[in-house]
């Protein structure tokens, strides 16, 4: 383990003159160190040193003016010294760096004295960006904390390149090592997204059923996440995917809109439209020979019958008067012919061609666990009551239907079936077949059949998120952390990071999958939650961060006062400031041992106060990180030196002595009167 030195109490003391103080080093990484204490300006210590393992104490009893100063604790392991004295330089950055704009850095150092012989170098690399060297007069021998600020606007080549911040305490009874301190903080200059573009394959104009794939680039430091999203006719946007790639597939007529795609990072964002129009498919019937045809008798005659916008077409052939074909029909893929051979009387006729297209319909977008009902519809179908139609999915039947019932006109009608489920994330990829059947007579024993097919995507509400922080929820104060969330559903969810109020509600702090804090504070301890959010549903999960801090700003007091009589009810009470989970311990301090007393969130309550409740009492406040020390005395009077002057006896004895003196003069008065005639009578006495 690294030698380390650390001093404790570590800030300013303030002590009553008379008090005792108590100043402790200890060291780490070392057995049997060996230390040395002396004053800044090699003063006497004016205190007694007690060394005991890895531990030194300077004490200072009773505290005078003499003992004014500031102390240096020296800790020698073999050959490598340490010594304690005054806090290593911080760099504060007003904003995170980002190219081409200006940013502030401060250098500070906090509780150095004497101040006045202070200077800092701020330095980007090798070069030197500011010097400061703090030359005013000091009015009071204090601990200051100064700072040195610069603005600069970073460039390409500060990447990589350390901002310095160097700290110099000019005192020539120090050594080198002791008098320089310096922090170090590699630049790390981001640069917003620019350039975003889009590409489209293979067009923005598509036909219904059609497929496209768009791909979104964009350029920035740290490289942006890529963000789709549509928008909707209410103005809102819908979130497609977080993927750079976005691929729409069967697409239809209201899939057509303005799709977005954002490039984002920590210190912007960049937007980019692409509009797509998806046109409706055309379904065509076009036959050959298209006009009236003369035709020897005979000879072999073909009728062709071809359709467009439709992949598998059922054709069936008739006479306009339903007369007998007298002719072999044959289909294949877009095309069906009819061929009369040899041609005679009886083929002279008009001749239909009718096409059977089945329209598959939703009522509404695919949600797990959300019933659906899916509509197969044949068009335009005659005679309808040789209908038959099947729903599939996959390759399991989910309804049939026959119309051979139904009595049909004898024109073209729409014929229909329906069927409402419940998707499940399963269906996905599974294609739902509408498929229709037309049995007629005079064409060959097989029906003819016609189906049309829909790939099925079943959405998906965001599944719980789950959440990564590093290093750990729980951090040092002034450390940086990164948390980073993630949910995989379809459609692909947008990841939002929020934090938690204090009346419940959140404030929304980035739309990104990672969030980061640096240079934490004890503020930033809460809940943060994580939101993955489609237009199916939205889920969260929440993480807590602890940013610890070191006791500070310890308050003991004591009531009613230091300076208390005998027999009074003395309440101790320390409390740390805005620290959560400190530990508070009390204790009075002696010669013989430090006895710890039992206290109540911090405080001691004394019964009847006595003499011997009397002298120092400290509090130590304490966690993981530190500990922080305050120390008070108590003074208790007996009841001896608080008698009051005027009690009930001394007004007795008061009224007595001023009746018995004029009493005695009287007596001593009429005694030498008796004398002076030789005689006493009190009778006479009485008359004179």
């Amino acid at each position: 383990q690294a030698f380390k030195i650390e001093i404790s109490p570590d800030y300013r003391i303030i002590a009553q003159i008379g008090d005792s103080v108590s100043l402790t080093c200890s060291t780490i990484g070392c057995e049997s160190p060996s230390f040395s204490w002396r004053t800044q300006i090699d003063s006497p210590l004016n205190g007694k040193v007690k060394n005991e393992g890895s531990k030194s104490t300077l004490t200072m009893e009773p505290v005078s003016f003499g003992n004014e100063h500031s102390y240096l604790c020296t800790a020698t392991c073999g050959a490598e010294k340490l010594e304690k004295q005054f806090q290593d330089p911080e760099i504060h950055l007003s904003g995170p760096l980002e190219f081409e704009k200006p940013i502030t850095v401060t250098c500070l150092v906090p509780d150095v004295y004497p101040f006045d012989r202070l200077e800092i170098d701020l330095l980007k690399g090798s070069q030197l960006m500011k010097n400061q060297e703090f030359l005013e007069g000091m009015d009071t021998k204090s601990l200051e904390t100064k700072s040195l600020e610069v603005t600069f606007t970073p460039v390409n080549e500060d990447i990589g390149k350390a901002l310095v911040c160097q700290a110099t305490l000019h005192i020539n009874e120090l050594d080198d090592k002791s008098k320089k301190r310096e922090t170090t903080q590699n630049l790390q200059v981001y640069s917003s997204p620019k350039n975003t573009a889009i590409s489209v394959s293979p067009s923005t104009r598509l036909q219904e059923g059609g497929s496209v794939t768009m791909t979104c680039s964009s350029e920035g430091l740290p490289a942006p996440q890529i963000i789709w999203s549509k928008k909707l006719d209410d103005e809102n946007v819908q979130l497609l995917s977080g993927n750079a790639t976005l691929t729409l597939i069967a697409m239809r007529m209201e899939d057509s809109g303005i799709y977005m795609c954002e490039g984002v990072n920590l210190v912007g964002r960049e937007k980019k439209e692409v509009e797509l129009i998806v046109q409706e498919k055309p379904f065509t019937v076009e036959i050959s020979p298209r006009h009236r045809v003369v035709a020897q008798i005979g000879e072999t005659l073909v009728l062709t019958c071809n359709v467009t916008g439709c992949e598998s077409p059922s054709f069936s052939w008739r006479t306009q008067i339903d007369s007998p074909l007298s002719g072999e029909a044959r289909s294949e893929g877009a095309k069906s012919t009819l061929t009369l051979n040899p041609v005679s009387f009886e083929h002279e006729h008009s001749y239909l061609c009718t096409v059977i297209n089945p329209e598959i319909e939703m009522s509404s977008l695919l949600v797990n666990g959300n019933p659906v009902t899916v509509s197969c519809m044949i068009p335009d179908v005659y005679p309808s009551d040789r209908l038959e139609i099947e729903l599939l999915k996959g390759d399991s039947i989910m309804k049939h239907q026959n119309f051979l019932e139904v009595v049909g006109k004898k024109s073209l009608e729409n014929r229909s079936l329906e069927m409402t489920f419940i998707p499940t994330p399963e269906d996905t990829g599974k294609a739902l077949v509408c498929q229709a059947k037309l049995y007629i007579d005079e064409m060959e024993s097989e029906p003819k059949q016609r189906q049309s097919s829909q790939i099925l995507h079943v959405n998906v509400s965001p599944r719980v998120p789950t959440i990564w922080v590093s290093p750990s929820p729980t951090l040092e104060e002034g450390s940086s952390v990164n948390m980073t969330c993630s949910s995989d559903d379809l459609p692909a969810p947008k990841i939002q990071w929020s934090r938690q109020l204090s009346d419940g509600d959140l404030q929304l702090l980035s739309e990104n999958k990672t969030f980061s804090l640096t240079s934490t504070k004890m503020e930033d301890s809460g809940i943060y939650v994580c939101e993955a959010i489609n237009q199916v549903g939205i889920s969260r999960k929440e993480v807590e961060l602890f940013i610890q801090v070191a006791p500070k700003d310890i308050q003991l007091t004591v009531f009613p006062s230091e300076s208390v009589k005998e027999g009074d009810t003395v309440i101790i009470s320390c409390t740390c400031v805005n620290v959560p989970k400190t530990w508070i311990i009390l204790k009075k301090k002696a010669e013989t041992g430090d006895t710890v007393l039992k206290s109540t969130d911090g405080a001691y309550t004394i019964q009847k106060a006595q003499l011997h409740d009397a002298g120092v009492y400290e509090c130590e406040s304490k966690n993981d990180i530190g500990l922080q020390l305050r120390s008070l005395t108590l003074d208790v009077k007996g009841k001896e030196n608080n008698r009051d002057y005027f009690s009930p006896e001394l007004l007795v004895l008061y009224c007595a002595s001023s009746l018995i003196i004029p009493a005695m003069g009287m007596i001593i008065y009429f005694a030498r009167k008796a004398n002076m005639k030789g005689s006493y009578s009190l009778v006479e006495a009485q008359k004179s």
